[in-house]
């Protein structure tokens, strides 16, 4: 009988445990429900309509480039959107170009969305989006034949592979800097580079580098994959610009014994603010301040002589840089 009562009250004893803790788990599952709700809808108050609106304008501006220009003379563009155009080339024709962008492009995105966030991975998707819409919508909608040569440089390779570049790379470098991507590649290149010990850079040429040799060994010849790599170079280029801007300003940094003089020219001349850090001489063992000023390239000749008529013996080292954020950038 005492053992059947102690059975009873352990069994109740074990019940209680089991749904507290099953209490506690349903908690804390309902509490990591609640965090992962609020940082998905903080993430989501990022997202800016302007942004939208000029990722929308980057993929048509990338569609017309590759669709009017490369595509039609069999070019071939860099990254995942090469790949596409040579696979549409291979496949029967229902497989258009806009489908392997999509097919392609949008399961990189979503691999890695962990390590590139939310806001990335929605701009990246809807970028391609665009721009597979914006190809479909050129190649079979609107009366434009791009099935033979280009409607707007015919059948010149060099034109085409020019055009294209700067075009394509216009879109893109748009797609950047309003936070997203046009190309699944970059998600491939941060995913794996680190893996293979080599920059994202590197990775990115070295991958077309290989899509380049692969058209050349498919269609049999070198031609069409030589002009390739020249859109591609054109396109680096315009992404640089459009990305950096075109007027670059220059960080300078100078070493002087006469700080006082240096500044005050400086600060009545292009009216910016400055950084001063104090320093010493190795060899001289003496004492030397250092001053960095960032100016635009037009400043940077009046600079130079605004210091040695203050401090001729100043040392000077210019740096170029892309961006400028501060309260001075106006003036810069």
């Amino acid at each position: 009988m005492a053992e059947n009562r102690l059975a009873a009250v352990s069994g109740m004893a074990t019940g209680r445990k089991r749904k507290s803790e099953g209490k506690w788990e349903e908690t804390a599952h309902t509490e990591n429900e609640r965090s992962l709700y609020m940082t998905l809808k903080q993430q989501l108050g990022k997202l800016k309509c302007k942004n939208f609106l000029f990722l929308t304008i980057a993929g048509m501006v990338n569609a017309f480039g590759v669709t009017m220009f490369i595509a039609p003379v069999d070019l071939y563009d860099s990254g995942i959107s090469g790949t596409s155009i040579l696979l549409s080339q291979l496949t029967p024709e229902w497989l258009s170009l806009s489908f392997f962008l999509m097919v392609l492009n949008i399961p990189l995105f979503l691999y890695g969305l962990r390590k590139q966030g939310v806001v990335f991975t929605i701009y990246a998707i809807y970028t391609v989006v665009v721009y597979s819409f914006g190809a479909w919508l050129i190649t079979d909608v609107l009366p434009v034949d791009v099935s033979i040569v280009s409607p707007l440089a015919g059948s010149d390779l060099l034109l085409c592979a020019i055009f294209g570049g700067l075009i394509s790379g216009i879109g893109s470098g748009m797609a950047i800097r309003f936070g997203g991507a046009m190309d699944g590649i970059e998600v491939l290149a941060v995913v794996f580079a680190k893996r293979l010990g080599i920059t994202v850079g590197t990775f990115v040429m070295a991958y077309n580098l290989v899509l380049y040799i692969i058209c050349g060994f498919v269609i049999h010849s070198w031609i069409l994959p030589l002009y390739s790599i020249v859109t591609y170079g054109a396109a680096l280029k315009t992404v640089d610009f459009i990305v950096e801007g075109l007027d670059r300003s220059k960080a300078a940094t100078i070493v002087t014994v006469h700080p006082d003089e240096v500044c005050a020219a400086l600060s009545e001349a292009f009216e910016c603010g400055m950084t001063i850090t104090e320093a010493k001489g190795y060899y001289s063992d003496s004492p030397k301040t250092v001053v960095y000023i960032v100016v635009n390239r037009f400043q940077v000749g009046k600079m130079k002589e605004l210091v040695h008529e203050n401090d001729r013996s100043a040392y000077i080292s210019i740096a170029e840089i892309a961006d400028v954020y501060g309260a001075n950038t106006d003036k810069v």
